[in-house]
């Protein structure tokens, strides 16, 4: 699997709140309508009993919801921890451990509420008038409060990954991303080069990306450009150029750190202005 730079590395502070927020601001108000419209509908269609049951069986949500915010945001407040420090491991453990426990304590709502849900209820205050409605209400929200906490958990995890966003570059190609842009780089550098006799090329880059990729170029080509599960690897057309250089000469990557190398500076200073520029 690619590993792509995260655009909330580089991108710029405005672009970036009006392109979370936006998202984050719908999902906010489709949370608040949906209990909203429970309410109309059922206030149409089964009276004030209705609504009252509906209103004695909310705490429920609300304690559902407390924990699927407390598992999503303090995973995501961990995963652009360990992004922002490269450590893109540690991030994927701790998404994995705040999917984990929001599937566990899932289940165990889910049973608590199945088995004691008219103790609960006599809790949150319900009277025999409504008892009957809240047990009828609660038992279908119980079977579906599992679902609203794990996909509340994921939909914080989603929007601190920063991975659905797209790059428009030279022009307005949409499927742009940070790997595809390193790999046009490389191929714009190779292209210069004239070809009449072997040159020995070695690839800067600041990710491990293309040096992963261009150890495993031999292989894809034989195997078409495509993974085991048959689909073409991403950005197979530039892949295809970089192979044909990288078979007539010694091409080789790496992505260490700057301070290697004695252009340091300079390639800063461009990388800034490139930066700003974009």
């Amino acid at each position: 699997m690619e590993k792509e730079e995260n655009i909330l590395g580089y991108e710029k502070i405005g672009k970036l709140i009006r392109k979370f927020s936006i998202p984050c601001i719908i999902s906010l108000l489709v949370n608040s309508l949906y209990n909203i419209v429970d309410q109309i509908f059922i206030g149409w269609g089964v009276g004030y009993l209705g609504n009252g049951a509906t209103n004695v069986v909310f705490p429920l949500t609300m304690i559902c919801l407390a924990f699927a915010l407390m598992f999503g945001d303090g995973a995501s407040a961990y995963l652009s921890l360990k992004l922002g420090q490269k450590k893109n491991e540690e991030a994927a453990k701790g998404i994995g451990n705040g999917i984990s426990l929001s599937v566990i304590i899932s289940i165990i709502l889910f049973t608590i509420i199945e088995l004691f849900l008219p103790t609960l209820l006599n809790v949150f205050g319900c009277t025999d008038e409504f008892m009957s409605y809240a047990l009828s209400y609660g038992r279908i929200i119980g079977v579906g409060l599992p679902f609203m906490i794990i996909g509340t958990t994921l939909n914080s995890m989603i929007r601190a990954d920063g991975k659905p966003y797209t790059l428009d570059v030279n022009g307005g190609d949409m499927e742009t991303t940070i790997n595809r842009i390193t790999i046009k780089a490389a191929v714009t550098a190779l292209r210069r080069i004239k070809l009449n006799q072997p040159y020995e090329i070695r690839i800067h880059a600041d990710c491990d990306y293309f040096e992963r990729m261009l150890k495993a170029a031999r292989v894809y080509a034989e195997h078409d450009w495509k993974t085991k599960a048959g689909k073409e690897i991403a950005n197979a057309d530039l892949w295809k150029e970089v192979y044909i250089f990288k078979k007539t000469n010694h091409v080789t990557a790496d992505s260490d750190l700057l301070e290697r190398y004695e252009c340091k500076d300079e390639l800063e200073d461009k990388l800034k202005l490139w930066k700003y520029m974009s």
